[in-house]
């Protein structure tokens, strides 16, 4: 085995990507990336930002696309954990409007890798989860947009049940309250 082991999921592009860890009795050692070993899994893309965010347990975050300057990202949490989804929104798709989850952790240091034009969004599972990603793009303000994260034509099961958390309760942005519906997106016009 490489540095990486890739798990692909239901669908194209999107992956799960195991690192290789070593560990003794001071703590573990891992590479996050590299180009040269994320090529030879196919990974190729390029990452030219950097993003890191810290939460509190039961923040929804999502879920987030840019129109423009669209961002492969590659995730993953370094304290605390959060689960992870991905919708395809690429129109030629065959799993336009179907989603992925996974859990990510600092416990289980799994990566995921959300190909461009993919939505995107997590919820937090505990107290200080600090949630880290590198962008194929530059964040672009003017182009941000996204798609609603309880929208029932998805049906995304975020298990509040299995995690404990209330659904009622959860801490979500006003920009992201106030996101369409996946149904209300022109698919001919979405990435133009």
């Amino acid at each position: 085995m490489g540095q990486f082991r890739r798990i692909d999921t239901s669908i194209e592009g999107l992956c799960l990507i195991e690192p290789q860890v070593w560990g003794d009795e001071r703590g573990f050692f891992m590479e996050s990336y590299s180009c040269v070993d994320f090529e030879a899994i196919g990974v190729g893309e390029r990452f030219v930002q950097d993003n890191h965010s810290r939460s509190r347990r039961g923040v929804l975050r999502g879920l987030h696309f840019q129109k423009r300057h669209t961002q492969g990202k590659l995730v993953r949490v370094t304290a605390g954990a959060a689960l992870d989804v991905a919708v395809d929104l690429r129109p030629e798709s065959p799993t336009f409007g179907r989603w992925e989850k996974a859990l990510l952790s600092a416990e289980n240091r799994m990566l995921f890798y959300v190909p461009p034009r993919f939505a995107h969004g997590f919820l937090t599972l505990e107290e200080g989860t600090e949630f880290m990603y590198k962008c194929t793009d530059y964040y672009d303000p003017d182009s941000e947009d996204g798609v609603m994260w309880n929208d029932p034509a998805l049906a995304i099961d975020w298990e509040f049940g299995r995690w404990g958390i209330d659904p009622e309760q959860l801490t979500v942005s006003a920009k992201d309250l106030v996101y369409k519906r996946f149904d209300a997106i022109d698919q001919y016009k979405l990435w133009l």
